[in-house]
């Protein structure tokens, strides 16, 4: 159920229970922790909340993926600025942000990066 709430992007609900102890970084058996389901499904509000709640900006699910690589491939601008703003890595996981812009060719994010 909670991580079905970070793919809806239901910020709310989700943070009440971080806010009684649930772990912002709770994994699924993927290795997708909340954050990276609301990056992967475009909810910003989601991904700031999880950040201000302790959720660990680059950590990367069983793939080598992390969130930002995930909003990047998925192009939710907002979300991409709000990990990079929050100190992701663009250069972090496999493959990075930076690979997964150059290759879909999503130069404002290669812009954003300072690439």
């Amino acid at each position: 159920m909670l991580f079905q709430l970070a793919r809806d992007g239901e910020t709310e609900r989700l943070a009440a229970y971080v806010d009684a102890g649930v772990s912002p970084d709770l994994t699924n058996e993927r290795g997708d922790a909340l954050l990276m389901l609301a990056a992967y499904n475009g909810h910003p509000d989601t991904v700031r909340a999880l950040l201000e709640r302790g959720a660990e900006v680059d950590r990367a699910n069983d793939r080598g993926q992390t969130p930002l690589a995930g909003a990047v491939f998925k192009g939710y601008g907002e979300v991409v600025r709000v990990l990079y703003e929050a100190g992701a890595d663009p250069y972090g996981g496999t493959p990075t942000a930076v690979d997964t812009a150059r290759m879909f060719e999503k130069d404002a994010f290669l812009e954003l990066f300072g690439v």
